[in-house]
């Protein structure tokens, strides 16, 4: 009995070896949530490899159970869940002898051709060339279609092997549409009977085709639209991890153009790691500079810093062989990974300026947007770009113009030519200034403190020409933030003020939005209708809630040199004035300016117009223009205020000071306390030694 049960069993386990293994497949009718079980990773360009996959790769233990989706109770989505079984067949499939077991495949084919996979070899040749139609070329197809519905019907009259070219052939149809069309082609195309069958078809050939194959395929359906949380967009991922291992470089640039256009989810941040650490042992061998850009593009803001480093070190030894269109998107490729290389960014600076002429307007844009993100300074590109657009300013749009000039403001960057031409623009052309534009304008304008002599007031006056005619459509928050750009360049129009002081907009200011910036921006108006000279006599008639106090520290070696100067008991520091205005530093002096008056004798004093206070200001760096003397528009402000206060204002700034050593520093005070220099008699807001 025993040696029967052994030659039984002996028997089955040799029979199993012919019959195909099967293995079972969690499947979501609706096309949402992929499958659980993780598949095969095996390579069919690789002859060599075992049938039953027992070498994985290091990068692929990172994938395994990486698609489980939940339902939004933290429950394991059942409903509608099949069990089916997939057979694996223990054979090598190639790209000229494939065929489908559509009998036992797990989704249905829906009416189209069905061949059934023989294990004779003879007869599977047979079948497969008089079944099998004649493969396509996805270029082909795409100048033999019109239309993403044509080639959905050259797909239902003779599928062909790889599915792929189908896809790709309807994203090069897609890109020469307008987007009117594409939107209405994008709709026929997912209503079309046979994209389905196309969708099922690429889903069973992805583990047998090329590996470029399955990601210009994922590059396609993602470009098409097709939603990210279908099975076929997971399914091709998961493929993409199990065999990231075959990427070579022309790969590693599509799959990193895939990744970047696509959401995060967990299997595109699995993907995305394992495509970290390929690329950290592959960098070396990256031939290709735009492959390397595009994979630096990719890896994210949160990489290893080691990681980028290494990808620096690697981008600086091509340096050489950088194009002018290379040096152009390493700004947007730096500030993509979050990661400030000088060298690189200076180097790739003088490219740029060298053939600036040309440059298209989304280039700069995306310069000027990378320059802010990574805090890149650079006053020669800047002053590079701002000359070029200025040259030629006629050919550039006023809407062009103005995008620039806000990006230049977020850098603290003002170009005086450029803003000139502008400001004559708008007083020449005041129509093209739209309810949108109204408030950029204003806001660049006042925050960088900018005026044309002989044009100022008919610049005023044509932006408030604007504003007052959007009065009953602009939001109350736009409305706002006219009125304080109007203020900080001390010019009040009434209606705009008057529709501003409307008790149903400030309680709605008081209420929405973000509060703490309207309190702070209705503080300054009020304060402007008290000291400026305007001609808005009402009360205001409302009660704004207090700013919160921040606590301020005065420069500690101002106040030590100030003391080696003037002794102790002679000033006061951290000085909380009227209107929520601060100073660091106060001293009274003559009205002379040619002595320091102790505290205690100023106390004595009864008459204000026996001494003179001086008001000390330790500024930033940022409440300058780049790399000028020229002040932007609320220190502007502020120097205005205190000088009808009664002050005389001096302005140390904080990083020259830094530098100075302790007697260089009492020399600088001593020479701008005693100074006989008195401010200009003109606008402070428009004073500058830029």
């Amino acid at each position: 009995m025993n040696n029967r049960a052994s030659s039984f069993l002996w028997n089955l386990r040799q029979f199993s070896t012919l019959i195909p293994t099967s293995r079972t497949v969690r499947l979501y009718p609706l096309g949402f949530c992929g499958p659980k079980h993780v598949y095969s990773n095996r390579n069919p360009r690789n002859l060599l490899n075992n049938f039953d996959n027992r070498m994985q790769a290091p990068v692929r233990y990172l994938f395994q159970d990486a698609l489980i989706f939940k339902s939004g109770d933290d429950d394991f989505q059942t409903k509608g869940v099949s069990t089916v079984t997939v057979l694996t067949f223990c054979r090598l499939f190639c790209r000229r002898r494939l065929s489908f077991d559509v009998e036992h495949s797990p989704v249905s084919d829906n009416g189209l051709k069905k061949t059934e996979l023989h294990h004779d070899a003879s007869n599977e040749d047979v079948l497969t060339k008089e079944t099998k139609p004649t493969p396509i070329n996805f270029r082909k197809l795409s100048q033999e279609c019109n239309s993403l519905s044509d080639v959905l019907g050259a797909f239902s009259k003779a599928p062909t092997f790889p599915s792929s070219n189908y896809f790709s052939a309807m994203w090069t149809i897609a890109k020469r549409m307008s987007d009117d069309q594409k939107r209405f082609e994008k709709q026929l195309m997912f209503n079309h009977p046979a994209f389905t069958q196309l969708c099922e078809h690429m889903m069973r050939e992805a583990k047998i085709m090329y590996y470029d194959d399955v990601l210009f395929s994922l590059h396609a359906i993602v470009k098409l639209g097709i939603p990210q949380n279908t099975l076929l967009v997971q399914t091709l991922l998961r493929v993409v991890q199990e065999r990231i291992n075959e990427c070579d470089e022309k790969c590693l640039s599509v799959l990193s153009t895939v990744l970047e256009a696509m959401e995060p989810c967990k299997n595109v941040d699995v993907l995305r790691e394992g495509l970290r650490i390929l690329v950290d042992q592959q960098i070396w061998k990256i031939e290709r500079v735009f492959t390397l850009q595009a994979v630096m593009k990719c890896i994210g803001k949160d990489a290893p810093i080691a990681l980028k480093r290494k990808m620096e070190m690697k981008a600086l030894r091509e340096l050489d062989r950088f194009s002018v269109l290379n040096s152009q998107r390493m700004f947007e490729v730096l500030a993509a990974m979050n990661h400030r290389s000088i060298i690189l960014l200076n180097e790739c600076s003088k490219k740029v300026l060298g053939n600036i002429h040309g440059c298209p307007f989304r280039i700069l844009m995306s310069i000027l947007q990378s320059c802010k993100d990574l805090r890149y300074r650079n006053l020669d590109l800047f002053k590079g770009i701002a000359d070029y657009v200025a040259t030629t300013f006629d050919i550039w749009k006023s809407k062009q113009v103005l995008f620039l000039l806000i990006l230049f403001e977020n850098l603290g960057f003002r170009h005086t030519h450029l803003m000139d031409l502008f400001m004559k623009k708008v007083v020449d052309e005041p129509d093209f200034v739209n309810m949108q534009s109204v408030v950029s304008v204003l806001h660049v304008y006042a925050s960088l403190n900018h005026t044309y002599r002989c044009l100022t007031q008919e610049f005023l006056d044509a932006m408030a020409s604007a504003l007052t005619a959007y009065l009953h459509h602009i939001s109350s928050e736009n409305l706002l933030n006219a009125v304080y750009s109007f203020c900080l360049m001390n010019h009040f129009p009434l209606a705009p003020v008057n529709q501003l002081l409307q008790k149903d907009i400030v309680n709605e200011l008081l209420t929405s939005g973000d509060v703490e910036r309207n309190v702070h921006k209705l503080h300054i108006l009020t304060t402007c209708l008290q000291l400026d000279d305007t001609s808005y006599h009402k009360a205001t008639g409302f009660a704004l809630p207090p700013l919160p106090s921040t606590p301020s520290r005065p420069n500690a070696k101002v106040a030590k040199a100030l003391r080696s100067l003037l002794g102790e008991g002679c000033f006061s520091e951290n000085v909380q004035l009227p209107h929520n205005y601060h100073i660091d530093f106060e001293i009274r002096m003559d009205t002379n300016r040619s002595q320091v008056l102790p505290l205690s004798d100023v106390d004595a004093v009864t008459s204000p117009t026996d001494s003179q206070r001086v008001a000390v200001l330790c500024v930033p760096r940022s409440s300058y223009c780049l790399d000028s003397n020229h002040p932007r528009g609320f220190l502007a402000m502020k120097m205005r205020h205190l000088k009808v206060m009664g002050f005389y204002v001096i302005l140390v700034k904080n990083w020259e000071m830094e530098k100075l050593r302790m007697e260089d520093a009492v020399t600088f005070l001593k020479s701008e306390i005693y100074s006989t220099e008195d401010l200009p008699t003109a606008d402070v807001n428009f004073q500058s030694t830029y």
